[in-house]
């Protein structure tokens, strides 16, 4: 018997509808407030809809809780699909995914190939290796998080839910680490054939330049940018390069 899973998912959206539209997709414990507020404010125009949710389980996406078991991308992409062309019937749209949303944009390029015009990831990694493992148990503690990084978690969730669910991500990353070689992705990058342009900040502590390197190697065509200065959250420290940057290749 198959089981059935309902979702409310929360979203929002900016710009007008109409040919092009991009669907941007949050980090781990991510919403589209906290992840995309600038992008919604000033990314969106009358030739562009901006649209960003808040996964199964993150941000006002509940009940139900986050549920982490398994491969959790595939899940999501699969979600993501049908929210965008059951709720907001799209059949086509581009992709804007950060970090665990890179992952998850990433499966949806490859799951649904003739749905994903245009992919933009940034802070995303295709595997998982024993170097990501332990820089994800040396920020397992978020009592030891800088308040300016913590809070905006704590205003969202609370502090039980939001303890609670990240360390139950790394625990699942762990697991992930040690399936199929580490390798998250269900299907082959080469076969992602939609433009596909990479970000990477030289500075972020989260994901390291090699993460990049693999995707524009592996993904035929794609583009690699890099930004000097950037950290793992590029996007929001540095937004008019950033949004100037994904307009561009979106619209040419």
């Amino acid at each position: 018997m198959s089981k059935l899973m309902i979702f409310y998912i929360n979203y929002e959206s900016s710009g007008a509808r109409g040919k092009k539209v991009a669907f941007c997709l949050p980090g781990s414990l991510g919403s589209a407030k906290t992840d995309f507020s600038p992008q919604l404010a000033s990314l969106g125009s009358k030739n562009l809809e901006v649209i960003s949710w808040d996964p199964p389980g993150y941000g006002e996406s509940r009940p139900p809780s986050r549920d982490f078991s398994g491969n959790f991308f595939v899940r999501d992409s699969q979600v993501a699909a049908n929210f965008m062309k059951v709720v907001l019937n799209y059949n086509t749209y581009s992709l804007l995914g950060w970090s665990d949303g890179g992952i998850t944009a990433l499966q949806m390029a490859l799951s649904y190939p003739e749905r994903v015009e245009k992919l933009v990831v940034w802070g995303a990694n295709a595997f998982i290796d024993e170097k990501d493992v332990k820089l994800y148990n040396n920020i397992r503690d978020i009592n030891k998080w800088s308040e300016r990084m913590r809070k905006p978690m704590e205003n969202l969730y609370g502090m039980k839910y939001f303890k609670s669910k990240w360390e139950e991500w790394i625990d699942a990353m762990t697991l992930l680490s040690f399936r199929d070689g580490g390798y998250v992705l269900k299907g082959d990058l080469s076969t992602i054939s939609c433009p596909t342009l990479i970000i990477h900040g030289k500075k972020d502590p989260m994901v390291g330049e090699y993460h990049a390197q693999y995707l524009h190697e592996n993904i035929k065509g794609s583009q690699l940018y890099v930004m000097e200065d950037g950290k793992h959250n590029l996007h929001l420290k540095y937004v008019d390069e950033f949004n100037k940057l994904v307009s561009d290749f979106l619209h040419k």
